[in-house]
Formats: C-alpha cells, structure tokens, sequence
C-alpha cells in the first residue's frame, strides 16, 4: 500500500456524489515518472493507471492528505478511446480538506490507461562530488553523484527519476500552494506544516523494511547510467531504469566518473584577504580539454583526496562548494588554509627620505622606504607554486625586488603579485624594497612616469 495516491479511491461522499453516478476503483499505479527540479521546490509526477470505467457518468476521488501535492496542477488524460472518454471536470468539494472530485462521461466501458500529472514539493535532489588527486596532483578522478530525497509524504515504488539541471521561473511557490488549506476557498491562507507523521502501522513498517532491502540491493549493485540532454536553457539527467524512494528516504546514484582530469594546484598568500595563512586553490574547466565539457556541472560540493600509496589509501586534502559550471567554464575550488606551506614576510628596514619642505620650512613631501624579506618554504613532497599578494597604501610608487622568484606582476594600483614555484621539501626567500611617494613627491613621481 503507498501512502498516498494509493489512497486513491472510487466512492460516494454523502451529500457529493449522486447515487446514480457509476463508481470506478483506481488500482495501483503501472508506471510513475519524475522529474526533480533543484532551482526549485517542485517535482512533476507523471503516473499512468487502468481505470475500470463503465459507460455513463463515473466519479473519481482524488485524496492528498499528509502530503505536498499542489492540488491545483492535477490533470488526467485518457490514453485511448480518443473523443469517447470526457474528463468533465474536477471539483473541489466544500468542507472537505485535501480531495478533489473527477468526473468522467465514458461512452466505453471496460479498462481505460489514463495519465494523471500534478506538482509536488518536498522531492529534492542535489550534486556532489569527489575528487582523487594523482600522486603528483597533476590530474584527478572526479566523481560526480546525485542524492535525491523524498520528504514530500509519499512512497514512490518503481520510478522513472529525472533531474532537472537549470532555472525555472515560477508564479507559485508550489509548497505553499500545497500548504493550502483549501485549494481556492482562501487564496493566501497559508496551513502550517504538520508537526509529525501519524505512527506507521505494522504494514506500512513491513514495507519500508522491504524498500530499504531493495534499496540496499541496488546501491550493491553496478552504477546506473544517467543520460544526459539538453532542453532549452536546461538540462535533463534521466536515470536509468528505476528507482524505489519511500518517504523520508534519500538515496545517492552516481552520475559520472571521469578519470584523468588535468588539473592546476595553486598556493595565495594575501594578509589582507586571508590572513597570516596560506590558502590552496584547484582549478580544471569543463571542456573537451579536461575530459568534461559534454553537460554544465550541477552546483555542489567537492571533497577532494589525494592517493597516497600502492594500496589506493587516501589522504584528505579539503573541501569546497561551488556554484553551475556552464560548458566552458573554467572553475577555480578554494580547499581553505594549508600547514604543510609556509610563507613568513619580514619588514628588514623602514626609512624616509627626499623631504620637501614649503616656505615656511615645513615638511611638505618625502618618501617612505620599506624593505621585506620573504621566506617561501614548501614541506610537502610535490612541486608547488606559491602567489603572493602584497598590498600598498599609497598609489605612487616604485619597487625593486632581488632574490629567488619566477614571476612579478602589477596586479592593479596598489597590489603586486610575486610568483614562487618551489621543489619538494625545500624552501626560497626574496627580497623586495617599495618607495612610497608622499605629499608634493607625488608631483615629482607624476612627472617622471607621463
């Protein structure tokens, strides 16, 4: 028994239906499809049934109570007898929560396969990944997986999932709309979730111990395929085969698995942004050159490893989330601060010279003369290269530098970026001097450097 549209069911309601009204019970669903969208809260289900329908009138009940269907999007279409089956219409019977009435004119009778749709929230699903850094990090396995999760009130056995990657605009927050006490009797009027689940009985908890075996039997099982198309400004990831997700229920499929992706490991030291620590970055694009390119990448959050030994035992290297990856696009992950690289800044001298002095023999310009002494030490086994940021307070100035480093670049007015690649386990200083112009200097700096 599923727990809610299996509730569905053909009967009079006293004072609803008419006595003379044929009666129809809807049996199990034959097929359901989903389609998860993760911009949004909102799943479109696509069930199909055999109704029993006898020639006349028929009336069918359509109960969601305990769930988060969006009465509102509920339609049924017949799949065969073409103009000989009329879905009338549906009404929302008054003083009755969470039911909607369908009748049916048939001129057949007999088994009829209908489609019937409608929008739910509380399906959800998200990306995550996992990275495997080479020995010499210079490629990586990456690992992608897609968790859906089922909160909506309703066991789905069977189903065909699809995820949406990509916006949609929305009119209606679909939880609210499925929230509503009454589908239109009191637009606005918002019903609080229910606090907690009526105690499964004794059925129910026999069969979500079968769904869990299931489920347990399918992530034994080999990855299934997930295909890949593109819809518009969207994506669609169909998963195959199908899936059993019982309410309250996650359950995590792998979507791709791309080894040998190219990637650049990169070290910042910026005081001014991060502090007196060192910061490591891994970037790689999503094009044919890193082996990916064929979809955009889904938001997520990447764990990176790093193999360590023969015997593929791993050591953890960080973490960090990150926004769409459209085809194309070149990423660059932050995996947060480092112990294991070293950059120490030294202020070696502080002077002042060519004072300028006005009329009344006051100071009216000169130069502030500040040396560092950098100190780059690399105590890890593979190769690094270092960025280190260093930021001025003044925008006129000159800079002499001396000492071991493989690149120097004025980043903007006030910034300047030194570039350091260091050997395992082995350490690089360099020195550099700023001539910072002050007052009337600043004229005679301007004047040199038209």
């Amino acid at each position: 028994m599923k727990r809610l549209i299996a509730s569905l069911l053909i009967f009079a309601i006293a004072g609803v239906a008419n006595a003379k009204v044929d009666l129809t019970t809807l049996p199990t669903r034959d097929t359901v499809q989903l389609t998860i969208y993760n911009s949004a809260d909102m799943t479109l289900a696509r069930e199909s049934r055999a109704l029993t329908l006898k020639e006349g009138a028929n009336a069918l009940q359509f109960s969601w109570e305990n769930t988060l269907i969006d009465p509102t999007s509920l339609e049924m279409l017949p799949k065969n007898h073409a103009g000989r089956i009329d879905i009338a219409e549906l009404v929302f019977p008054p003083r009755v929560r969470n039911l909607g009435l369908w009748n049916i004119h048939s001129e057949v009778s007999g088994k009829v396969p209908v489609e019937i749709t409608y929008l739910t929230s509380g399906l959800t699903w998200r990306a995550f990944y996992m990275g495997t850094l080479s020995a010499d990090e210079k490629t990586m396995r990456l690992e992608g997986y897609v968790r859906v999760t089922n909160n909506s009130g309703e066991d789905y056995e069977n189903a065909q999932v699809r995820v949406i990657v990509g916006k949609v605009h929305l009119l209606d927050e679909i939880a609210e709309l499925a929230r509503r006490e009454y589908p239109y009797g009191r637009p606005g009027v918002v019903r609080p979730p229910t606090p907690s689940m009526p105690a499964p009985s004794a059925v129910m908890l026999r069969q979500r111990a079968a769904g869990r075996e299931m489920m347990a039997a399918a992530d034994m099982a080999a990855p299934k395929e997930i295909i890949k198309e593109g819809l518009s400004e969207y994506f669609l990831y169909t998963i195959e085969g199908t899936e059993t997700i019982p309410n309250g229920w996650s359950k995590r499929l792998q979507s791709f698995d791309v080894d040998g992706v190219p990637v650049v490991n990169l070290y910042k030291y910026e005081a001014e942004r991060y502090g007196d620590r060192v910061m490591r970055f891994l970037s790689f694009a999503n094009d044919t050159e890193h082996k990916l390119g064929e979809t955009p990448i889904p938001d997520g959050m990447l764990k990176v490893y790093r193999g360590v030994d023969d015997a593929k035992h791993l050591s953890y290297e960080g973490q960090s989330s990150f926004k769409y990856i459209p085809v194309g696009e070149k990423v660059e992950l932050n995996l947060g601060t480092v112990a294991d690289v070293v950059v120490e800044p030294k202020l070696m001298e502080v002077r002042s010279d060519n004072h300028r002095f006005d009329r009344n023999r006051n100071v009216a310009g000169w130069d502030d003369i500040h040396t560092w002494r950098i100190e780059v030490r690399n105590t890890r086994d593979v190769p690094i290269k270092v960025e280190i940021m260093r930021n001025f307070d003044a925008p006129h100035w000159d800079i002499t530098h001396s000492g071991s480093i493989d690149g120097y670049e004025k980043v903007d007015l006030d910034t300047v970026k030194f570039t350091v690649e260091l050997p395992g386990r082995s350490q690089k200083t360099f020195e550099y001097t700023t001539t910072l112009y002050r007052g009337v200097r600043t004229e005679d700096y301007n004047r040199r450097t038209r």
